[in-house]
């Protein structure tokens, strides 16, 4: 098989005319696996807020969005890639999806130094079932890319994170259906996140020693 005889057809999932679309966006799962109650301030309340880290990683993400796939030391490179599983009800794009032999390889960019971030492992995982289902070919492994240590970090698609990708839709699916926030974490996760105004994590804490304390809140 060669890269040409993969069928890149960006038109996207066609579906019958009425038909209920409830497809789940591939960043909402990053976004649960990380805190449940961001996901749903950003994709239920469509609520969002700029940090230096929301503003690092748009800008890193902007330098990879070229117009059209390249030739890159000889390995096929497209930026940008419209994604979908109509199995699953996923819909994103890839960062950056390499060909190497003609194999599909996503590689996911990040922002920050080299760590293991299990939510993003998800989220890459769900790019491959993606690519999967679009090209009829096995995608086994894909990386992550840190753009301050310039490393990559690279994933395998084991059985076990495919499930985890698959129950976790299921999960994303069903928080979107209900259109309620779930509890703060109210953790080390609320330090660094751009919605922690909107979130208030540590005010149900608050209140709770306020009213063991005999306080009124």
């Amino acid at each position: 098989m060669t890269f040409a005889s993969l069928d890149l057809n960006l038109e996207g999932p066609q579906r019958a005319h009425g038909e209920d679309d409830e497809r789940v966006p591939i960043s909402a799962l990053q976004h649960y696996v990380y805190c449940p109650r961001q996901c749903a301030l950003i994709h239920v309340e469509q609520t969002w807020e700029e940090n230096l880290y929301t503003l690092r990683g748009r800008r890193a993400h902007e330098r990879v969005e070229l117009p059209e796939g390249i030739i890159r030391e000889g390995v096929r490179v497209e930026y940008a890639l419209p994604l979908w599983s109509e199995r699953l009800g996923l819909v994103g794009r890839a960062d950056v999806v390499e060909f190497p032999n003609d194999v599909p390889y996503p590689v996911e960019h990040k922002v920050g130094p080299r760590r293991a971030r299990h939510a993003d492992e998800v989220q890459l995982c769900a790019q491959a079932l993606c690519l999967e289902e679009m090209l009829g070919v096995p995608v086994p492994e894909g990386a992550l890319f840190y753009r301050a240590s310039r490393r990559r970090r690279e994933v395998v698609f084991t059985p076990k994170l495919r499930a985890e990708v698959e129950r976790v839709v299921r999960e994303v699916r069903a928080l979107l259906r209900q259109k309620k926030l779930p509890p703060p974490v109210a953790d080390a996760r609320c330090r660094d996140c751009s919605l922690i105004e909107s979130c208030l994590p540590f005010v149900p804490q608050a209140l709770a020693a306020l009213r063991e304390q005999g306080g009124r809140p």
